[in-house]
């Protein structure tokens, strides 16, 4: 009987701790998954300013038509509440919903495609975890026939390869960690890289020697005598993606969302990762990018009495800035891009960095478009993309209107 008892203790005991043990398991899971959601930066899309997290209805504007991101939190009508985990691998490893009907590639299923089933059952059970919440999404308003999604099939054939990652055995671990992360979950070549008249990005030496993100420059990621983030150490990027700033730079615009709800929460060793594999990416050769044409003298000096009176008191009068507060122009890649596009919406529009545990104070750029003419901004744009040993073509008020809102 004493031995009975014992028996049916024992067996209490581990019955008794069993379930916490799952619950250890779960909450691991749960946190793994939070992280590569992070990663992701699923909240970028998924998330409407001031509504629920991971709710969806955010709009996408593309060139063809508005599409909206889908819910992801577990509602079981207008989420993934009914959703299985095989359903979600499929989305995410195929870009087939659950009604086997297809996705649109504004979703980044051609990158998520690469990441583990693993990865993607973690992010399944992380977004299990949020509570439910009803919002039903508005159907895409998109050019028409695009509107019939069978229509994906003839993109996918031409611009989509279902296929796992598979890592380099003659390269280091972190540089196959960093392609896994870069060219995966993050879906870097989404902004980074430009893309062909069906939206699909541009492949072979194309590949990250920049684009367009909401209507902002994203610079090349390959090295390059000017543009870019070529002469940028491993340590200058870790930092960017770690602390929204280097000496450098400020993220501002839609990298700032990226450092905001992604990077600065990833792990220092994944960082490094990524700077090294983004630093071994082939060298972009622009050496003949940019042509410079003669600025005339009235251009240039209206040009530097404006950046005189309006701007020098932040990036100083030789445009050296201050060090991780204001960035300097002098010699700045983004400056100096062939294309003046963010230099003219930065100047128009102003920005603001990103509050990182490093750096909580986050510094804005106020906006000049109330206050300077359409000549007036490419004159100073001009002159601080020609100024301080910088090089690159003039900007015309033509340009500037286009950009104007």
């Amino acid at each position: 009987m004493k031995r009975m008892l014992l028996s049916l203790g024992v067996g209490t005991v581990l019955v008794a701790a069993a379930p916490a043990i799952a619950q250890d398991n779960d909450w691991s899971e749960i946190q793994r998954g939070l992280y590569l959601v992070r990663a992701g930066d699923c909240a970028a899309c998924h998330t409407v300013k001031g509504q629920a997290p991971y709710s969806g209805g955010y709009s996408l504007e593309t060139p063809f038509g508005t599409i909206y991101s889908a819910n992801l939190t577990p509602d079981q009508d207008t989420g993934l509440g009914s959703w299985s985990e095989a359903d979600f691998y499929r989305a995410m490893n195929e870009g087939i919903s659950k009604d086997g009907s297809h996705l649109y590639p504004a979703f980044p299923y051609t990158h998520f495609t690469y990441a583990t089933r693993d990865d993607i059952d973690a992010i399944f059970t992380y977004l299990n975890s949020l509570d439910p919440v009803r919002n039903r999404v508005p159907e895409p308003d998109l050019t028409w026939p695009l509107g019939w999604r069978f229509l994906m099939t003839g993109w996918n054939v031409m611009n989509f390869e279902d296929e796992t990652f598979q890592p380099d055995p003659d390269r280091s671990e972190a540089y196959n960690r960093g392609k896994y992360l870069v060219e995966g979950l993050m879906h870097c070549g989404m902004c980074h890289s430009p893309k062909n008249v069906i939206g699909a990005e541009k492949g072979g030496d194309s590949r990250f020697t920049g684009g367009t993100a909401e209507g902002w420059l994203a610079p090349p990621l390959t090295g390059g005598p000017r543009e870019g983030i070529g002469d940028w150490s491993e340590e200058d990027l870790v930092a960017f993606l770690k602390e929204g700033r280097n000496a450098r730079t400020i993220a501002f615009g839609p990298m700032a969302d990226v450092v905001k709800h992604s990077t600065q929460y990833m792990r220092d060793d994944d960082l490094q990762a990524i700077a090294a594999y983004i630093k071994a990416l082939p060298e972009n050769d622009d050496a003949d990018a940019g042509e410079t044409d003669e600025i005339d003298d009235d251009t240039q000096a209206l040009g530097e009495l404006i950046y005189a009176t309006q701007c020098s008191a932040c990036h100083a009068s030789d445009g050296s800035g201050v060090a991780h507060m204001l960035p300097p122009l002098k010699g700045s890649s983004f400056v100096q891009a062939d294309n003046p596009q963010s230099v003219v919406k930065l100047i128009l529009e102003g920005g603001q960095g990103v509050a990182t545990d490093q750096y909580p104070t986050q510094h804005a750029m106020p906006s000049f478009a109330w206050k300077l003419s359409d000549d007036e901004v490419a004159a100073v744009a001009t002159f601080v993309r020609n100024a301080f040993g910088n090089q690159a073509p003039a900007v015309s008020a033509e340009e500037v209107a286009d950009y104007r809102h």
